[in-house]
């Protein structure tokens, strides 16, 4: 095996055990709140830590899941001096979000992680993503529909905005993230085609885990 193969391994299971850490439980544990997979739709991420009653729960979640994307990033980049190896371990704190091995498997959606990564690893894309899902957020008040819309526009702000050849391996990225984020959200997508999915701002009636 050579080496750049083992940077890859080093960046896919260093980016997945950082993505891995699952901050909403830890907070809302810490601050009394009990376990947030027993509140709303059972997730972890900030959205439903804000279903706890708590702004700053919710804001220190978003935060801190978005800071492990790009944490994920920045660190390999620096430590690996690789780029490829960089966006494997982005890609890789997003399934870490997703399917934590601390939590069995059952994470979050990964919208903070994956928009955390992009921002550090292409921040032209990251900044476009963002802006998408404020825009997407103003018009249709739906956070769910927000951000898989801003991570399917991704890579082709990826492709567009980073120059090549950069945008090839960039594209890759943020499309395996798309797909993954999107998947993720399949119960909401049902909701959404139901007209049931809830806007921004109102209260969730429970669902079961996924």
């Amino acid at each position: 095996m050579d080496t750049p193969e083992i940077l890859f391994i080093i960046a896919a299971v260093g980016g997945y055990l950082l993505g891995s850490v699952p901050f909403g439980m830890v907070f809302t544990r810490l601050a009394g709140k009990g376990d947030i997979r027993d509140v709303g739709s059972g997730n972890i991420g900030a959205t439903n830590v804000l279903r706890t009653g708590s702004k700053p729960l919710a804001l220190a979640t978003l935060i801190c899941d978005s800071g492990k994307g790009g944490a994920a990033v920045y660190l390999t980049a620096t430590l690996l001096a690789s780029y490829e190896a960089s966006l494997i371990a982005g890609a890789m704190a997003v399934v870490g979000h997703n399917f934590p091995v601390w939590l069995r498997f059952k994470g979050g959606k990964g919208v903070a992680t994956a928009l955390g990564t992009l921002l550090v690893a292409a921040w032209p894309v990251g900044i476009a993503a963002c802006l998408t899902w404020l825009a997407t957020a103003v018009v249709f008040r739906i956070s769910s529909l927000s951000g898989m819309v801003a991570l399917a526009t991704s890579p082709l702000f990826a492709w567009f905005l980073i120059p090549a050849p950069a945008n090839m391996p960039a594209t890759s990225m943020a499309g395996c993230i798309a797909v993954l984020v999107i998947y993720r959200h399949n119960s909401n997508i049902a909701r959404l085609m139901r007209g049931e999915e809830p806007k921004i701002g109102k209260k969730k009636k429970p669902e079961p885990p996924q």
